[in-house]
């Protein structure tokens, strides 16, 4: 298969990091709010851990309704492309978040605020549900040969700057806001910056070219009028493993980023500006990881990669709690930047891992899906989980769940690497090269 210019590369490799560090900022501020303001202004009246829990609920719902945005947005990707989703995933993400920004809390509108803050949770949730299916195989499909895993991984990496985004604002306000402003109007400010970094991005997207590979699809192979409902009867099993085999990187990261946000503040009694900088320091650790680790996959295999991250992501999980424990800044920081480069050593080669389970014309909604599902299997549940075990068994505890997801991950891996299939979209190609290869044989022996 003819590959696509270099400038053309170029310009989806930017537009892949960009376009997903500016999901990931609208996602992981929600996180940070419910971590330090949502439980005070949408759920006041009830207990402080009881609150925490009711706000992490609330953060979970935007990963239950990410399948529902990988079927909806799956079925148009693999039915008229992958650009036009990722523009209508962005819009749909950034609409949701400018919208909680402007959302009266509890005590203006009573039990209707949190009711309204799920729903915009939800829509959130529909929005990244596309938004990584899209990024993921435009960047894949457009690699060059032997760096499939490199490009896959610039999706992925897009998480780190959306952190360290998020968190920046968030610190500044922390650093020049009194508490009481940043509880009464503050925390508003970035969702509603949200506005100009939509604008940015649907540059950037509305910049790049159809991929080649799907453009092969519509070319030359059959659609499914259906593809969820393909994908369901021809790969489930994928979907299903895929899921459960990336889970353990959104445990390790919001157990980290939004949990020990909230446990640093809240129960080891640090500044939340304290907390925030030392967490940015960990996103650092797991920027490089996951830039690494995808390469590095173009190199060993990316089960290989992904295996042994999950084995270093065992042993670390019990030290990573008593560490923080300590309250020392320097150990606090060295926790948090070795478990999210941990995270990262398995986060980034699933870039290309994922839709490399799934033929080219069922590959968005079958990638998509699988990891809408590690989101739920990992990222909704592990804030909740993990306060819960905290609070009944002590922070200790936690190492154990983390260790149990992270062999889950090693298990299911192990399953999938014998169902990849040995090509990546040159299914047409192969059969054109053997069927003139045929031809050939036969037109020479003709001849003879």
């Amino acid at each position: 298969m003819a590959e696509a210019p270099k400038a053309m590369q170029r310009r989806v490799a930017i537009a892949s990091l960009i376009g997903t560090t500016i999901e990931f900022y609208d996602f992981y501020i929600y996180g940070i709010a419910a971590a330090l303001v949502f439980s005070k202004i949408f759920f006041p009246s009830l207990d402080p851990v009881v609150g925490t829990i009711a706000a992490f609920a609330t953060f979970a719902v935007g990963f239950v309704s990410r399948p529902l945005g990988a079927v909806v947005f799956g079925h148009f990707g693999d039915r008229i492309g992958r650009k036009a989703m990722l523009v209508a995933s962005l819009v749909t993400m950034g609409v949701a978040t400018v919208l909680i920004g402007l959302l009266p809390t509890y005590d203006s509108i009573g039990i209707t605020a949190p009711v309204l803050l799920c729903l915009l949770r939800f829509l959130q949730g529909i929005g990244l549900g596309g938004e990584w299916g899209g990024a993921a195989l435009v960047a894949t499909e457009f690699a060059p040969k032997g760096r499939r895993g490199l490009f896959g991984a610039l999706p992925q990496l897009g998480s780190a700057p959306g952190f360290l985004l998020s968190n920046g604002i968030f610190l500044g306000l922390s650093l020049f806001l009194s508490d009481e402003q940043f509880m009464n109007w503050g925390w508003r400010i970035p969702f509603l910056l949200s506005t100009v970094l939509i604008v940015f991005g649907l540059y950037i997207r509305l910049s790049i070219a159809e991929t080649p590979v799907f453009q092969r699809v519509l070319d030359k192979e059959a659609q499914s009028s259906a593809p969820i409902v393909s994908v369901l009867k021809t790969n489930s099993v994928q979907v299903v493993l895929g899921g459960m085999s990336t889970a353990i990187t959104y445990v390790l990261f919001f157990t980290t980023g939004t949990f020990g946000l909230s446990y640093g503040v809240q129960t080891l009694g640090l500044e939340r500006s304290h907390m925030l900088s030392l967490t940015m320091v960990a996103v650092v650790a797991m920027a490089t990881s996951t830039l690494v680790c995808g390469m590095l996959g173009d190199r060993y295999g990316r089960p290989r990669v992904i295996t042994i991250s999950a084995f270093v992501a065992i042993i670390w999980s019990f030290f990573f709690f008593p560490m923080l424990d300590t309250g020392n800044s320097w150990l606090i920081a060295l926790a948090l930047s070795m478990t999210l480069a941990v995270m990262g050593g398995i986060y980034g080669p699933m870039g290309a891992f994922l839709p490399e389970l799934f033929k080219p014309s069922l590959r968005y909604t079958g990638a998509a899906l699988a990891y809408s599902l590690g989101g739920i299997f990992g990222g909704a549940l592990a804030p909740i989980i993990a306060t819960d075990l905290a609070a009944t068994y002590g922070s200790h505890s936690i190492g154990y769940y983390l260790a149990a997801m992270a062999v889950l991950s090693i298990i299911c891996v192990a399953i999938l690497r014998r169902r990849m299939p040995k090509d990546f979209g040159e299914e047409t190609d192969a059969a054109e090269a053997s069927t003139a290869s045929k031809g050939s044989v036969g037109s020479a022996l003709s001849t003879g």
